[in-house]
């Protein structure tokens, strides 16, 4: 992952509103501590050469530190720059851990689906991880602006869900080679697309036609959580009408390209960024 980003770049943390002109400044070193400990969670799930299992040992420690930070107890000496201020957030903004617990968990799925080279079934449990993987960030940022009603919720995990999903989509030329197969299987029978075309990157009628579908329904499911920008005030409000205009960009930028996401990939330019602001203003 690269460094912290604005809310408008659509990849999986990049979409976190980190210190952004638009976060809200009373909750910005809030926001930063997740941030940093989602971003070092992520990191020792993915970057480097460790082996895999030395990758859930780093999170298993990880995550002891989480549970002792959630204490105001006394962190190991790998991350106090994560966890002293992370501990202070909790302590000020009553922060829920099992969100952060669930990040977690869905980092170390990630570690053992890559290793066993395996996929998802169905559609029911790739949107499992992503209730895990994704939701969870959305429900931490409505936590820290006091919303906490149903709809916003589920609102929340419409949108935090469909940026996962279009990250996959966006990314399928580069996931599959690692190891990383996010189309559910299910769906791959349903259009006669083989695991060995996947791993070919074999870009025919019919892998064109079962990402085709994936990202129209992940557009729908965009679009159902889009009708939270108007339950937000303010400007978090502002910075999630980006977020969300940010991904749709990306799913027309897949469309353009003949959703062809096994041997392309997307890319926002500065005039795709002028796009997002402008959309952003007419939600």
């Amino acid at each position: 992952m690269s460094a912290p980003q604005s809310a408008q770049e659509i990849t999986h943390y990049e979409n976190f509103p980190v210190a952004s002109w638009l976060c809200p400044p009373h909750l910005r070193t809030a926001i930063t501590a997740i941030y940093w400990f989602a971003r070092t969670a992520d990191d020792l799930a993915d970057e480097g050469d460790a082996t895999p299992q030395q990758r859930l040992d780093d999170l298993a420690a990880f995550r002891s530190d989480l549970l002792l930070a959630a204490k105001t107890e006394s962190t190991s000496s790998r991350w106090p720059h994560i966890f002293k201020p992370l501990a202070s957030a909790i302590t000020k903004f009553s922060i829920p851990i099992n969100h952060l617990e669930d990040l977690l968990s869905a980092f170390e799925q990630d570690i053992r689906k890559t290793r066993d080279g395996a996929g998802y079934a169905t559609e029911a449990e790739l949107h499992d991880y992503c209730t895990r993987s994704a939701n969870p960030v959305g429900r931490l940022l409505l936590h820290l602006y006091g919303i906490a009603d149903d709809a916003a919720l589920r609102y929340s995990d419409h949108i935090c869900t469909a940026l996962q999903l279009i990250n996959f989509w966006q990314d399928l030329s580069q996931d599959i080679p690692r190891g990383r197969f996010y189309l559910p299987e299910d769906a791959c029978a349903a259009y006669k697309v083989t695991k060995a075309d996947l791993t070919a990157l074999r870009q025919t009628e019919n892998t064109t036609k079962l990402i085709a579908a994936q990202a129209v329904n992940t557009l729908v499911m965009m679009k159902k959580g889009s009708k939270l920008v108007h339950l937000i005030p303010g400007r978090a409000g502002w910075e999630l009408r980006f977020v969300v205009q940010g991904g749709l960009r990306i799913l027309d930028k897949i469309k353009a390209l003949d959703y062809a996401m096994l041997v392309k990939r997307p890319k926002l330019t500065k005039l795709d960024y002028v796009v997002i602001g402008w959309r952003a203003l007419w939600m």
